[in-house]
């Protein structure tokens, strides 16, 4: 049985940094060992000299962990061959850091790409940020060439991306419909080739999608609720405010050991640790924070 793990007081503060994505799925890092936090930075580093090179300063500002995670998945599951190289760059100008590319780090920099570009249209819509009009502006010409390029991811974001502002704007309170959306695109995205693996990896990217949803709902409670924002929980507080904070935890527990629970189906021995300590622990850095925010808070 799944139960939500112990988060040191304090971690991952250094590592949770501004991204256009959402970027909960990270590594716990006092919980890694030296070696395997050096291996994912270099996947990390590999990521954004990838985003750079195909996309300018503007793909590396949207730099994230979520995909960093889509890479080592799909890298310790098909294991395909890498390069490895030392390079200086703005963030290290002094000392060489390892960079690990490979076919998938291209993949991921292209869907971060597709989704960057969405989640920058759907905060301008629901902003009226000049920001995100300006960086949709600039990413709007990539976009259209990755639809053609990857047809089946793009078309499952945007009608997923539609449905969910339509969900939205009629204050669903389906929890299940609107975080499955979410959920459908991931899911989309993770299932790399329609090979065998592609069903086991749709539905781990459904699952991380839902969690994903669910944790940027839970986070942005405050904030939702001062902009009067839809919240799928503070629908759920309205309603029942003795239980709704009990539920929550259970529905990201459960996206979580479902997700879990595909990931050990998989024939992945590369790179697993990584992966487990993401999966079982990292996860649950932000929550932990969000937790921690919360009571001190209400302390004072």
């Amino acid at each position: 049985m799944y139960h939500l793990p112990e988060v040191q007081d304090g971690i991952y503060k250094k590592e949770l940094t501004g991204s256009v994505m959402f970027g909960y799925i990270c590594i716990n890092q006092p919980e890694l060992k030296i070696k395997d936090y050096e291996a994912y930075r270099a996947y990390y580093c590999g990521l954004c000299r990838n985003l750079q090179k195909r996309y300018g300063r503007i793909g590396q500002m949207l730099l994230n962990y979520d995909m960093t995670f889509l890479i080592l998945l799909l890298t310790g599951l098909y294991e395909p061959k890498e390069k490895r190289e030392d390079h200086r760059c703005i963030p290290h100008p002094i000392k060489k850091h390892m960079q690990i590319q490979n076919e998938i780090t291209g993949y991921a920099a292209d869907m971060n790409v597709l989704l960057s570009y969405q989640k920058a249209m759907d905060d301008w819509r629901d902003e009226d940020s000049r920001a995100k009009r300006a960086l949709a502006a600039s990413l709007r010409g990539n976009y259209n060439k990755l639809q053609y390029k990857y047809p089946r991811q793009a078309k499952a974001l945007e009608e997923s991306i539609q449905l969910l502002s339509e969900a939205e704007r009629a204050s669903s309170e389906d929890v299940d419909y609107v975080a499955g959306l979410s959920g459908r695109f991931l899911g989309e995205i993770f299932a790399w080739r329609e090979d065998e693996w592609m069903q086991e990896l749709y539905s781990m990217g459904f699952f991380l999608g839902k969690f994903i949803y669910l944790m940027d709902a839970w986070e942005d409670m405050e904030k939702d609720q001062k902009k009067g924002n839809y919240n799928i929980f503070l629908l759920r507080k309205e309603k029942c405010p003795e239980y709704y904070a009990e539920d929550a935890e259970a529905m990201l527990v459960n996206m979580m050991s479902q997700c879990s629970g595909i990931f050990e189906r998989l024939p992945i021995l590369y790179r697993a640790d990584i992966l487990r300590n993401i999966l079982y622990s990292g996860v649950w850095c932000r929550y932990c924070l969000i937790q921690e925010r919360r009571k001190k808070a209400s302390e004072s």
